[in-house]
C-alpha cells in the first residue's frame, strides 16, 4: 500500500527591512512638519488616536492614559513601533519621554510611520 502526501505552501507576509536602527526624527524635531506638531502640541488626545488608529490599534486606546501619572499607552504604542521598525533604545527612555514629552512623542511616532510606510507584500499571490 502506497500513501502520499501533498503538502500545500501557502503565502506569507514579507516586510522589507530597512536600514536605519534610529528614529528618523529627534524628540523635539518639530519643524519638520509644523502643522502636524501643532496639532499634536494643541489637541494631544485627538492627535494620539489618529496616530493610534492608524497603526493599526483601538482608536480610542490613548483615551486611557488620562487615568495615570505615566502614560502607560504612550510608553506601549512608542515600545511596540521600536520592536516594529527595529529601532534601538530602552523603556526607561521610553518611559522618560512618554511622561515628560508627551505630544512630542506622538508627533515622533507619526512621523516615523510615514517616512518607513513599510507595506505588508504578499509574496506569491495572484492580482485579482
Amino acid at each position: 500500500m502506497m500513501t502520499s502526501k501533498m503538502v500545500i505552501h501557502q503565502p506569507q507576509p514579507v516586510m522589507e527591512a530597512q536600514d536605519s536602527d534610529e528614529w528618523v526624527s529627534g524628540i523635539c524635531d518639530c519643524f519638520d512638519d509644523v502643522p502636524e506638531c501643532c496639532f499634536a502640541f494643541w489637541c494631544c488626545p485627538c492627535f494620539a488616536c489618529k496616530t493610534t488608529k492608524d497603526y493599526g490599534q483601538c482608536l480610542c486606546l490613548p483615551l486611557l492614559d488620562m487615568f495615570g501619572f505615566i502614560p502607560a499607552v504612550t510608553m506601549s504604542m512608542r515600545v511596540s513601533m521600536r520592536q516594529r521598525y527595529g529601532i534601538k533604545g530602552n523603556m526607561c527612555k521610553d518611559c522618560l519621554f512618554a511622561t515628560c514629552c508627551n505630544s512630542c512623542t506622538w508627533c515622533q511616532m507619526s512621523k516615523e510611520m510615514k517616512r518607513r510606510n513599510i507595506q505588508v507584500v504578499l509574496v506569491g499571490a495572484k492580482n485579482t
